[in-house]
């Protein structure tokens, strides 16, 4: 199952919530490099980064391959003046589709494109 930038946010800031859907060993997490970009953007100082380090460590990374890129596309075009879909959340759900994983977010509205939509908590 691939996060979304919101989950992970709450995960390293230690919402109960967001603690205990990450760390169900049942599921095998992802993350896509544009959710670390954006997590990145946030830190705040060398012991955040450190411990974004360190989760990061523990998840499947996907990074943005020419299919993503083209998947995204379409999904920008479909969905970014009809539900304001941005470049990130497009690839996000980009990478779930392609790697045939569900997407879990906090945020239905920045993935119209996604059927199966995870909304955890």
């Amino acid at each position: 199952m691939l996060i979304d930038t919101n989950i992970a946010i709450d995960y390293l800031r230690n919402k109960p919530d967001a603690i205990k859907f990450i760390e169900n060993p049942a599921i095998p997490f992802s993350i896509s490099v544009i959710t670390i970009t954006e997590l990145l953007a946030g830190v705040r100082g060398i012991d955040e980064e450190s411990e974004l380090f360190d989760f990061l460590s523990s998840l499947t990374i996907f990074n943005v391959s020419p299919i993503i890129a083209e998947i995204a596309g379409s999904y920008m075009k479909q969905f970014s003046k009809s539900h304001n879909v941005g470049i990130a959340d497009a690839l996000i759900a980009a990478s779930a589709s392609h790697h045939h994983v569900s997407l879990a977010s906090l945020n239905a509205k920045h993935f119209p494109m996604v059927s199966d939509l995870v909304i955890p908590y």
